[in-house]
C-alpha cells in the first residue's frame, strides 16, 4: 500500500485546486473603453480618461439627467429649430462637477433638467439678431457666451418621479421676474431656485443675475470659443 501514497495525495490536491471564475476575464474597473470620437471633434465617450478640455455628451455619462433641449424644437425664443440634434455636450471637467451636482440633487428628491449646454457660435449669431441685449443673450462679435465654450448650462430641476418643479417663469423669459433678486414670488418658487442656486454654487457653478436657469462653471471660464460639431 505504501506505494500508492504519492498518487493518492496528488489526486487528493488535484481535486482541492478550482480554476479562478475570473482568470481569463478583464475586471470592469481594469477595463478602459473605447473612445467614441467624431473624425473632426474631441468628443468622447464615458472612459477612464478623458482629458478635462475634451467635449462629452452628458448622455453617454449618466441616465440620472432629464432632457428637454428647446434648441432642437421650435418651442424657444426664436420660434425655430436651430439644432439638428437633441445632444448635449460640455468640456469633461463641467461634466464631472455636474455629475456630482445632480447626485447631491437626487439625495434630496430632484434631478437636473437641461434647456440647454454647448451652443454653436452660428446659433448665437441667431440669437443676437433677434434680441440683441446683453443682458440675455451674449454678443457673439465681442467675447460670445460661455455656451459658446461649453462652459455653460441652461437648466432647471425635476422632481424624480417627473413632475416639473415651478420656478417662477419659463426658459428663456427675457424680463425681471427671471432675476435671481425678484422676490414678488411664492416663497416655494423663491425656495426651488435657492435649492438649485445653492447646490449648483457648492460644486463650482456661478449664477448671473438675469437667468435663474444659466450657471457657468468657473468664475471665469478658462477655456475659449470652441468650433466643436454638435452633432455627428
Amino acid at each position: 500500500m505504501s506505494n500508492f501514497k504519492p498518487l493518492i495525495l496528488i489526486v487528493l490536491i488535484m481535486g482541492c485546486v478550482q480554476p479562478s471564475a475570473n482568470s481569463d476575464k478583464t475586471t470592469s474597473a481594469d477595463t478602459t473603453k473605447t473612445e467614441n470620437t467624431q473624425t473632426d471633434s474631441s468628443i468622447v465617450s464615458q472612459t477612464t480618461t478623458i482629458p478635462d478640455s475634451a467635449f462629452v455628451n452628458i448622455k453617454s455619462l449618466s441616465s440620472e439627467f432629464a432632457f428637454d433641449m428647446r434648441y432642437a424644437t421650435s418651442n424657444n425664443f426664436l420660434k425655430a429649430v436651430v439644432y439638428d440634434c437633441d445632444n448635449c455636450l460640455m468640456r469633461h471637467e463641467v461634466a464631472k462637477a455636474l455629475l456630482s451636482a445632480n447626485d447631491s440633487l437626487i439625495k434630496m428628491g430632484y434631478r437636473v433638467v437641461f434647456f440647454d449646454c454647448f451652443r454653436p457660435k452660428e446659433v448665437q449669431k441667431q440669437m443676437w439678431e433677434i434680441f440683441p441685449d446683453s443682458r440675455y443673450v451674449a454678443n457673439p462679435y465681442k467675447n460670445g457666451s460661455v455656451h459658446n465654450k461649453g462652459a455653460a448650462l441652461d437648466i432647471s430641476l425635476q422632481k424624480i418621479d417627473g413632475s416639473p418643479v415651478d420656478m417662477g417663469t419659463s426658459f428663456d423669459h427675457f424680463g425681471e421676474e427671471a432675476h435671481h433678486a425678484y422676490r414678488n414670488l411664492p416663497d416655494s418658487v423663491l425656495q426651488n431656485r435657492k435649492i438649485l442656486k445653492t447646490v449648483m454654487e457648492a460644486f463650482g457653478f456661478h449664477s448671473i443675475k438675469t437667468e435663474w436657469w444659466h450657471y457657468n462653471y468657473g468664475a471665469q471660464s478658462k477655456y475659449t470659443i470652441s468650433d466643436q460639431a454638435l452633432c455627428p
